[in-house]
């Protein structure tokens, strides 16, 4: 699908309100043609017929009726468009932030989180001006200003002539304008990205910058991109002021060739055709439309820049929304509300998979299971060195990995899954909202015990906030042992009947560590499957089923 095409489908979902806001603005032209006709016919009847201005009472409040008409239409006319521009970027956000949950972190690798974020807020945003603006103008730029040349033709088709004839001139400079614009806005958005990126990158890994004493470099690098930025919206900038220059040319060109014939057709100098005619009346009522006659043509060309904004933020959405995502080969469950912990025993429940194969970008297959299946209450270890497929198998379990050959079958009675890594992540919120998360309808009773399970009460009892403490962006305030434990709690209050552990003892103390193998007991004893993927030894003692990845292959080595 090409840009234009993607911009045409969420035009289609917005035609309504896009409709209402062009009927707005054909109106103001209307309105503008019986300005200009009034105010010809007025100065007509006063300096040429000589008559009192008191003979004009009502035309006169009409004219200001029309007047004061113009900016109400042209405010409803901003309202419908700013309306539907409001629409379309909830739809394409609401969209694009589905199918991104739908890529999960395996589609999204290639994509840093800056990049990301930026597509989904500053392009998203980019749309507006094009669905407020210039889809309206163009339909009004086509009919006002063919409803202007028409009541000028009535008048003196010369005069009209002139102005049908310089028309073409506008829209011909924005579609050459148009073609640079448009490369330009979408190199703008990639360098907006990749300064996302980068900045969002060095914020992540400040303390390790400090710790090397890089933090000049990470700063000169910044401002060497905001430079990169600077240069691209200085070169979008420059086209969009040129061209403005370029089409206020030919616009001012086309009304002095209407006027000077206007006034040598009024001074007799011109005796061709319909110019003997030509009276007060027809002369100004032509002169005060020519202007109005370029100005939609004018205005379509400012709002041009939006399009061409647009169509660069169309082709990255679009190449966003265009990744493919695994068709999922999973068995279905049924979604449960939320269990108070420890109360709710999960006595039934199989994971299986039956000739899996994985595969990942640039790396090609790089596991395959013949067969593996643990049922309600095992604990389940999958071992092999760093970068055999462990936690990508761990991925395509959850869901998170789309497999390219077999299927995995959870036959479970809740479709949820439960997911401890290394690190564990935690939001910059307090322990026990960090906590509830694995289920935010867990009651007072349930947090705490998985609290006290996990070891969490063991710090917490020694802050001034004890579980309301914050624990700062990715738990910066806790140790990588207290954050482990929260973790841990988080999954002990999950409602979830399969957990997956992905190296959880790496790197903790013994008294951590004492925990996490007592939680993968208790976990496994409520009748959860456990799934762990690890080359800690210590975790072979609480483990039911031994797996290893060899030679891109999952064997089984030993049960229980």
């Amino acid at each position: 699908m090409t840009p234009r095409e993607w911009l045409a489908r969420q035009r289609r979902e917005v035609s309504g309100p896009l409709r209402l806001a062009a009927v707005y603005g054909i109106a103001e032209g209307g309105l503008i043609i019986a300005q200009a006709g009034l105010i010809a016919w007025l100065v007509q009847q006063v300096v040429i017929h000589e008559r009192p201005l008191g003979d004009f009472l009502l035309a006169g409040l009409i004219l200001i009726g029309v007047v004061g008409l113009r900016p109400l239409f042209a405010s409803l006319r901003a309202g419908a468009g700013i309306s539907a521009a409001a629409r379309v970027r909830a739809v394409v956000r609401r969209r694009l932030i589905h199918h991104v949950e739908s890529l999960g972190p395996a589609g999204l690798a290639d994509i840093s989180s800056g990049e990301l974020s930026s597509q989904l807020t500053d392009q998203v945003d980019a749309l507006e001006g094009y669905f407020a603006r210039y889809v309206p103008q163009m339909t009004i730029a086509v009919i006002v200003p063919a409803a202007i040349v028409t009541a000028a033709y009535t008048q003196d088709w010369i005069a009209a002539s002139f102005l049908l004839l310089s028309a073409p001139l506008i829209p011909l400079f924005m579609a050459l304008v148009g073609m640079g614009a448009e490369r330009l806005n979408r190199d703008q958005f990639l360098a907006l990205g990749r300064l996302s990126g980068q900045f969002l990158d060095r914020v992540r890994g400040l303390t390790t910058l400090r710790l090397f004493g890089r933090t000049e470099d990470a700063a000169a690098g910044i401002v060497s991109g905001s430079d990169e930025y600077r240069q691209r919206s200085m070169r979008v900038l420059r086209v969009a002021f040129l061209s403005s220059a370029v089409l206020e040319f030919f616009a001012s060109v086309a009304i002095a060739v209407v006027a000077i014939y206007i006034g040598f057709g009024l001074l007799g100098y011109i005796e061709y055709g319909p110019s003997t005619q030509l009276t007060l009346f027809s002369g100004l009522f032509i002169l005060l439309l020519a202007p109005e006659f370029f100005q939609p043509l004018r205005t379509l060309a400012q709002h041009y820049h939006d399009r061409a904004t647009a169509l660069g933020a169309a082709e990255l959405l679009n190449e966003l929304e265009s990744r493919p995502v695994g068709e999922e080969k999973f068995g279905t469950g049924t979604l449960r509300g939320g269990t108070k912990f420890g109360e709710e025993k999960f006595g039934t429940g199989t994971l299986q998979m039956i000739d899996l194969r994985l595969d990942r970008v640039g790396r090609g297959t790089i596991l395959r299971v013949d067969s593996f299946r643990a049922d309600a209450g095992a604990r389940v270890l999958i071992e092999g060195p760093s970068g055999t497929g462990k936690t990508s198998l761990l991925l395509a379990i959850a869901g998170l990995l789309p497999v390219a050959e077999g299927t995995i079958e959870r036959r479970f009675s809740d479709s949820r899954i439960g997911w401890l890594g290394s690190p564990p992540f935690l939001a910059n919120t307090s322990i026990r909202a960090n906590i509830r998360f694995g289920d935010p309808a867990a009651d007072e009773s349930a947090i705490l015990d998985a609290a006290h399970q996990a070891g969490v009460m063991e710090f917490t009892d020694r802050l001034d906030q004890g579980l309301d403490t914050i624990v700062g962006e990715r738990g910066l305030s806790l140790s990588g042992g207290q954050a482990q434990r929260v973790a841990l709690a988080r999954a002990l209050v999950s409602p979830a009947p399969m957990i997956l552990l992905d190296e959880p003892t790496n790197a903790l103390d013994a008294t951590t560590e004492s925990y996490v193998l007592k939680a993968i007991n208790t976990l496994a004893a409520e009748g959860r499957v456990v799934v762990i993927s690890s080359h800690d030894a210590a975790l072979r003692g609480v483990a039911d089923q031994r797996y290893r990845i060899n030679d891109q292959q999952l064997e089984m080595i030993g049960n229980g």
